[in-house]
């Protein structure tokens, strides 16, 4: 009994640990089983709805200790209050509002994992661009991120939102990095996939911090290259609409502290010649927290994903709570910072795919429409 219960939390230790190590546990044979997956996939939504549960049986549980002192220091009335101000009916009360609080997060894990994930949403944003000449006022723009290809990003799920993409008739499409979430994961499908977005300027796209983490930097801009596609890597190209031009950059993952080897300085250092003048510039880059680094550059417009909004958000009265702002300020959606008398501009995609965790409460994934305005 006692080794297989040993067994048991050993093998949910190591579903839980998985997405941290890479899926170098689910290589050693557990995640290749159906069972396996299935193990996994229950571990992680237990360990997120155990944590919040137990918050919050303790918050209802110090509610009730509140209570409790203050029924002993106030006057009493009335009956039903015992001696030391504790009441039968109060305590019911609270043991039935622990039950009830205790059970939410489970219930919205089931909702995350079962639904959420897969509620894709279409986000229709106008976005005021600094420098944007009136030929380019209108040009719409399509935009994927954060795919994570996998067990719980099949390739059919991808087709889906590639044809939803299509659907907007965007005049040009940007896809900001994550295509994979580790090494082992299907790059080509992935890459297949988004080949079948269509747009006349083209389909662009940047590597993301999982290309680098499964080493497959060098083989996405492959494969993009291949399949019809542009893939930028600390690289920029000009792009005619209308009869005007922009200059389109885009870069690997930009480290929050570039403070060593070929990554020392500040983000962004490796495209800083290529900037022009003479049109405005828009950024690929997939971590959002590049954009004040972009914004002093004067780069007018910049398009971002790696957050996920968090994956969780909760919204109490007018704030929102996300685990996604203990990493960056800009979670999701449009943002501005001065630039040079005028403001620059960033979009922050949600994302289609999970990672670690695959639940979405309050953040549904997303495709984007872009429609650029004259500031």
């Amino acid at each position: 009994m006692h080794t297989g219960l040993i067994a048991l939390a050993a093998a949910l230790l190591a579903a839980v640990l998985d997405p941290l190590l890479g899926h170098r546990i689910s290589g050693l044979g557990l995640g290749s089983l159906n069972f396996g997956k299935t193990l996994i996939t229950f571990a992680r939504l237990w360990m997120v709805a155990s944590f919040f549960g137990f918050l919050a049986i303790e918050s209802v549980g110090a509610i009730e200790w509140v209570t409790n002192i203050a029924a002993r220091l106030l006057p009493r009335s009335g009956t039903g209050v015992v001696a030391g101000g504790f009441s039968p009916s109060r305590r019911t009360f609270f043991q039935y509002a622990a039950a009830l609080a205790g059970g939410l997060p489970f219930l919205a894990a089931t909702y995350g994992f079962a639904a959420g994930r897969l509620r894709y949403t279409i986000e229709r944003v106008d976005v005021p661009v600094a420098n944007l000449p009136p030929e380019l006022d209108g040009l719409r723009i399509a935009q994927l991120s954060d795919i994570h290809i996998g067990d719980y990003m099949p390739p059919h799920e991808i087709a889906r939102a590639v044809d939803m993409a299509n659907s907007l008739q965007p005049d040009i499409s940007f896809v900001t990095g994550d295509f994979v979430s580790s090494e082992g994961d299907p790059l080509d499908a992935c890459i297949t996939e988004l080949s079948r977005l269509r747009a006349p300027l083209g389909v662009w796209g940047c590597n993301g911090n999982h290309e680098i983490y499964a080493g497959v930097e060098e083989e996405a801009e492959r494969l993009f290259r291949e399949k019809g596609m542009r893939l930028l890597r600390a690289q920029s190209a000009v792009v005619e609409h209308n009869g005007a031009r922009f200059n389109l950059l885009g870069v690997d993952y930009q480290r929050d502290h570039m403070v060593s080897g070929e990554h020392s300085g500040p983000m962004l250092r490796e495209i800083e010649p290529m900037i022009r003048r003479d049109m405005p510039n828009f950024l690929l880059s997939h971590n959002p927290n590049s954009f004040p680094r972009a914004a002093e550059l004067g780069i007018e417009l910049s398009l971002a994903g790696h957050t996920h909004g968090g994956q969780v958000k909760v919204e109490i009265v007018d704030h929102s709570i996300s685990p996604a702002r203990l990493m960056t300020p800009f979670v999701a959606g449009l943002y501005h910072l001065p630039m040079n008398g005028q403001k620059a501009a960033l979009y922050v995609n949600r994302g289609l795919g999970t990672f670690g965790f695959p639940v979405r409460i309050g953040v549904p994934p997303e495709i984007t429409l872009l429609t650029l305005r004259r500031a």
